[in-house]
């Protein structure tokens, strides 16, 4: 399918904003129907009144990287069954 620009208007603040082409695409492809509603500031804006984009602050875990085995903090708990990795080694890993 192809894309071209549009412009939206934010709900928020009133200004027209241009939805690209890159964008929608990356919209329809993680199955994304519905366009934003806001300009790209205030999105950042609500963002940053939620905390880090309405996450909150994350809990890290120390684990060893099974590449290098250096030391790096993880998002999450490392089990034994499964390799952790490094950002770095993740990356390679990964195929980036």
């Amino acid at each position: 399918m192809t894309y071209s620009d549009k412009t939206l208007q934010c709900q928020d603040c009133g200004r027209d904003f241009t939805f690209t082409a890159g964008e929608q695409e990356f919209y329809a492809q993680r199955g994304l129907q519905n366009e934003p509603r806001r300009c790209p500031e205030c999105r950042s804006a609500r963002k940053h009144e939620r905390g880090e984009g309405g996450r909150g602050s994350r809990e890290m875990h120390s684990a060893t990287c099974a590449a290098c085995g250096a030391e790096t903090q993880v998002p999450f708990v490392p089990r034994g069954d499964r390799p952790v990795y490094c950002s770095s080694c993740y990356q390679n890993v990964r195929g980036g």
